[in-house]
């Protein structure tokens, strides 16, 4: 039996919209129209994202360290400060006390923009991420067959189904890593 007219069409069509869906599911992804994603587990546990966070925690550790080093060596000259005040006129006392005042704040100062600049190279590793990641989501979205990807904390209801994160996480894993060959431009 030969098929012909629309019928044909109909087979050809079926064939084809089911070994994509097959393909799709076979690729670990769902076939509809929407698929969601959490950016935040998406960085959180991929390699990349894994590997900048421990930097960034051991570089904050150290900055803690840093802090209670300097913590203590203020306190040790405050208290030398205050039994020299004891022995001193306000006038001679003012200048020394404005000093360690001065030295106090400067630290401070220090500490905090240490502390913002690792927060912004936080802030630039995740853009980073975002955008090393883009090309990947990118075929997700044509592997799924979706038109969009949606934050998966931003929908009130929906399947686990069309959660493409786990597919997601390991093909950036695939593809770039833990990127740090991509950051010191191995591969750029």
């Amino acid at each position: 039996m030969k098929l012909q007219g629309p019928f044909r069409a109909l087979c050809v069509f079926l064939i084809f919209a089911f070994s994509g869906s097959a393909l799709a599911q076979q690729l670990g992804v769902p076939q509809t129209s929407v698929v969601t994603l959490s950016s935040e587990r998406l960085f959180t546990e991929s390699a990349f994202g894994q590997r900048v966070l421990s930097e960034i925690e051991a570089e904050g550790i150290l900055l803690g360290e840093e802090n209670e080093r300097i913590v203590a060596e203020l306190s040790g000259e405050e208290k030398v400060l205050t039994e020299q005040r004891e022995t001193m006129t306000a006038e001679e006392f003012r200048p020394l006390a404005d000093a360690f005042d001065e030295k106090v704040q400067s630290h401070r100062e220090g500490q905090r923009a240490k502390l913002d600049v690792l927060s912004r190279r936080s802030e630039e590793a995740r853009q980073r991420f975002l955008e090393l990641a883009q090309p990947v989501l990118i075929d997700l979205l044509r592997d799924s067959g979706a038109s969009i990807i949606i934050e998966r904390s931003s929908v009130f209801l929906s399947s686990d189904r069309t959660d493409i994160t786990d597919a997601a996480i390991a093909r950036i894993n695939t593809v770039i890593g833990d990127g740090s060959t991509v950051e010191n431009g191995v591969n750029e």
